[in-house]
């Protein structure tokens, strides 16, 4: 990393401080306080040997208890300081935890599909968690442990270069040769840190992925296979934090060399001197009692140095996500969707996921408000594609997608996106109760509003026979219900939000056929008086639609209503004919 990278990242770090600068800066303070009492008492008790203990009896025990007093004062700032430093100084550093935490969480609802069909989930939540914490920990500890550090050991310094300059050079020669040591070793400890980073966040990501999965993972009985899975990514990050901690103990080993070396020099130096009459016994006793205090804080730069290798590692990973500019964003004019009437046009459109495979190319498709179109073709046809671009999950190549004769481009997304109702196979429900999952598409809904779309949706009466009913909890992504049971629960919540425009993405495909006929009555009240766009795999679902509109790999191929495109004898009918002849298992979307 060239400093002005480096330069960047610390100034944007520093701006968090920014909101608790009074506790910052009074941290510091009491940090200043706590190191010049400290460094008071060698000279005190230096101060008690050369001149009070020499004086009458008498003399010494008035000298005593002024002394206590005065040692009773300085030691209950000190309690009172070290209580500042140890309670606010972390809280300010949890409350900068929250703050990041909450700028990733929100940097995260922005992003988007784009960047989630490339990132684990696992590897984001390890970023939100553990990066976060070790971030905090230096937030606090950092300045403050290199403040004291910092003060202690200059201020000793310059007390030992009063005392006897020529063995305070001889420490001054052997801690600079520690600190070249030192940052030597810091770019070895940056890149093992950084890996570790790495490394725990593919531990996560296989957790996430094997607990998210384990209906499937018992079903087919590879609980072996994930062990596996699992393992490899555990061996790594052992080999991570083993290559890690080979280059730690290499740092604090030739570190503590080093302060076995300030010892040596004080004795054999020091020794030398009092040989040569250059220097007292007693004065030589003082100066070892500054070398405690000059290398104490010696041990805390080198932990301040671990400190600093993992909140740095861990803010440059959260910069990264921070970075991260969203494919969708408002235009610089955009505009709210209003008076929506539910028009859609696809005017030459094209799409790519990863500008070499082509999904859709040259697109030319007009559905007026309030009508009901349905999308039929072979798997990766572009059919779910072609509706992901309507309420911008992603942006065309080319051409433009109209929403009541506007480029979905010049539209404030939000507004966009609340004018559509999606109903998809895969329903996701959070964490909470039926209730909690319903009024997600209405958070101000009261209690009536939910029932009725509860009731529009067939399902009020199955809620009230549960024994807690609307405050039955569904369990973790509605684990306690059935498919169809969810799929009306957010069938729903889409009545609740009452949008211009429904898209039914094989809302029904995963169903039996109970649930599908259920299902199907809520869904065509649900698609009353909307633009309706329905992807289907069961034929039979979408006879009564206004227009089918078949796409395969080269485009829209056939279009027409039920009758007209099996009187062609088409594609279509192909299709159809197959699904009645007893072939269900033939795949069509």
């Amino acid at each position: 990393m060239i400093p002005g990278d480096a330069m960047k990242t610390f100034k944007h770090f520093i701006g968090y401080y920014k909101p608790y600068k009074f506790v910052f800066f009074f941290d510091l303070f009491c940090a200043l306080t706590i190191s010049l009492i400290d460094l008071a008492f060698p000279l005190i008790l230096n101060y008690c040997t050369d001149t009070m203990f020499i004086q009458k009896s008498v003399e010494i025990l008035q000298g005593l208890i002024w002394l206590l007093a005065g040692l009773l004062v300085l030691y209950v700032i000190r309690a009172l300081c070290r209580y500042y430093v140890s309670a606010q100084g972390h809280i300010m550093g949890a409350h900068m935890e929250r703050d990041m935490r909450k700028e990733l969480f929100d940097q995260y609802q922005r992003l988007s599909f784009s960047y989630y069909d490339k990132h684990n989930t696992g590897i984001m939540m390890s970023r939100v968690v553990s990066d976060l914490f070790d971030i905090c920990e230096f937030a606090h500890h950092g300045p403050e442990n290199l403040f004291i550090s910092l003060i202690k050991i200059i201020g000793s310094f310059v007390i030992l270069s009063l005392i006897y300059w020529p063995l305070a050079l001889l420490l001054f020669i052997v801690t600079l040769i520690m600190l070249v040591f030192s940052y030597t070793q810091n770019k070895s400890m940056r890149a093992t840190f950084m890996d570790n980073r790495r490394k725990i966040g593919d531990v996560n990501a296989a957790l996430q992925d094997s607990l998210a999965g384990i209906r499937v993972v018992q079903s087919f009985t590879n609980e072996d296979i994930e062990r596996e899975k699992f393992a490899h990514s555990n061996n790594e990050f052992l080999a991570s934090k083993k290559r890690n901690y080979r280059v730690m103990g290499t740092y604090y080993g030739m570190n503590n060399f080093f302060q076995g070396l300030l010892y040596v020099t004080v004795l054999v130096g020091g020794g030398y001197f009092v040989a040569m009459g250059n220097l007292s016994p007693l004065t030589l006793a003082t100066f070892a009692l500054y070398v405690n205090i000059f290398v104490a804080p010696i041990d805390i730069l080198i932990e301040f140095t671990e400190m600093l290798q993992k909140g740095f590692s861990g803010f440059k990973r959260f910069e990264e996500v921070m970075k991260e500019v969203p494919d969708i964003q408002d235009a610089k004019n955009a505009h709210p969707l209003e008076n929506v009437h539910g028009d859609i046009s696809f005017k030459n459109v094209s799409f790519t996921y990863n500008k070499e495979e082509s999904v859709l190319e040259h697109v030319n498709l007009d559905i007026p408000a309030g009508k009901k179109v349905a999308l039929v073709g072979p798997s990766g046809s572009g059919k779910t594609t072609l509706c992901s671009l309507i309420p911008r999950f992603y942006d065309v190549q080319s051409g433009q997608i109209l929403v009541d004769g506007q480029d979905v481009r010049d539209l404030q997304v939000k507004s966009l996106r609340q004018a559509i109702g999606l109903v998809q196979q895969d329903v996701y429900l959070f964490t909470g109760t039926i209730e909690q999952n319903i009024a997600y598409g209405k958070p101000d809904a009261t209690p009536e509003e939910i029932i009725e779309a509860a009731k529009k949706a067939n399902i009020h009466d199955f809620i009230l026979s549960l024994p807690d009913g609307y405050d039955t909890f569904v369990g973790e992504r509605g684990a306690r219900l059935s498919g169809g049971q969810k799929q009306r629960i957010s069938i729903a919540r889409v009545f609740l939000k009452n949008p211009k425009i429904l898209i039914l993405d094989e809302a029904t495909s995963a169903l039996d056929n109970e649930s599908e006929r259920i299902i199907q009555k809520s869904l065509e009240k649900l698609s009353k008086d909307r633009t309706c766009i329905t992807i289907a795999h069961r034929l039979s679902t979408i006879k009564n639609a206004d227009e089918i509109v078949v796409i395969n790999h080269d485009g829209l191929q056939e279009r027409g209503t039920h009758e007209e495109l099996m009187k062609k004898g088409g594609t279509y009918a192909r299709y159809y004919n197959l699904q009645f002849e007893g072939l269900e298992q033939i795949m069509v979307s």
